[in-house]
């Protein structure tokens, strides 16, 4: 195994916020690592001192074997970084774009570079169309073209998805899933649950503090859920009736159902025993990724008063 990242204790603060707390992290190369957790939790400072935006206050690693103190410009050079907030230059047309970014990577011949990724990603037939009159699902294309065009060896892409429409969507994480079979490491922030679940693997970070890593199935075994669905009309309805019962560590609406989980199996049973009645149906099911999503945040501090 091969790691694309390997960092130890990693810790950022800006004035009295903690923003990342003693983070760990190892990413193996070629995979695509979701990197999920609530707003404000430390994911994009995290990104930052990966590519040597930011310097740890604390914390030492590698990020493609380069020191993350010491080779951060290395490390840049060899990284592409998709921001949350589209970050060309409007005036510009997407090919303007390209080429203005070849030209700070101090590409040679340019020219066939730039076709190549305009090719690649579809957006030959748009090249001529200022950047700023795109729609989030093509402006998402230009960022993830701009951000490998200089064939990075890791990719860092911020809630690139947020805003997009679920067919620009697929065709964004198809095209993840090729570049990381020709050897990209990828590591994404996302809030979609159909995305974590496209993920070989995931990392779960809480108000600055890495709590959960491993693959889907491995996150919802460690969680130690038991999960009860309930469904006839009303079901959904009847979650702030149980969300404070002993036994209940949450209770959501799904649609019309509802999934009520807890680690506790036996206070589980208790505290839905008095609903086990006429409409509703209830069935145990597999926890789903956000159930344990849901389960995680709510046991975790947030670190802003």
């Amino acid at each position: 195994m091969t790691l694309a990242i390997d960092v130890h204790g990693l810790n950022k603060s800006f004035g009295d916020k903690h923003v990342v707390k003693d983070v760990s992290i190892q990413v193996e190369q070629g995979r695509v690592t979701g990197f999920l957790g609530p707003n404000g939790s430390g994911k994009t400072t995290t990104m930052r001192m990966l590519c040597g935006l930011l310097t740890p206050d604390s914390g030492e690693g590698t990020c493609l074997g380069l020191d993350i103190r010491k080779d951060q410009r290395r490390i840049k050079r060899a990284t592409g970084y998709m921001t949350q907030k589209f970050s060309l230059y409007e005036d510009l047309t997407i090919e303007e774009n390209l080429q203005f970014v070849a030209r700070i990577y101090g590409m040679g011949d340019r020219r066939r570079r730039v076709a190549e990724a305009l090719d690649r990603l579809g957006l030959t037939g748009r090249k001529g169309q200022v950047a700023g009159a795109l729609s989030g699902g093509w402006k998402q294309r230009l960022a993830l073209a701009a951000a490998v065009l200089h064939d990075p060896r890791l990719l860092l892409l911020d809630e690139p998805t947020a805003g997009v429409d679920p067919k620009a969507r697929r065709e964004f994480w198809d095209e993840i899933h090729q570049l990381a079979g020709q050897g990209l490491t990828v590591l994404v922030s996302t809030h979609y649950m159909d995305e974590a679940e496209r993920c070989h693997d995931i990392a779960y970070i809480a108000y600055g503090a890495l709590i959960a890593r491993g693959t889907v199935a491995e996150l919802i075994e460690q969680s130690g859920l038991t999960t009860f669905r309930a469904e006839g009309e009303g079901a959904d309805r009847l979650a702030a009736d149980l969300a404070h019962r002993p036994g209940v560590e949450m209770a959501a609406p799904f649609g019309s159902a509802l999934h009520v989980s807890g680690t506790d199996r036996a206070a589980l049973e208790v505290a839905i025993a008095p609903y086990r009645r006429p409409p509703f149906a209830w069935t145990e099911i597999d926890p789903t990724i956000e159930d344990v999503f849901i389960h995680l945040m709510d046991r975790s501090s947030d670190n802003y008063p």
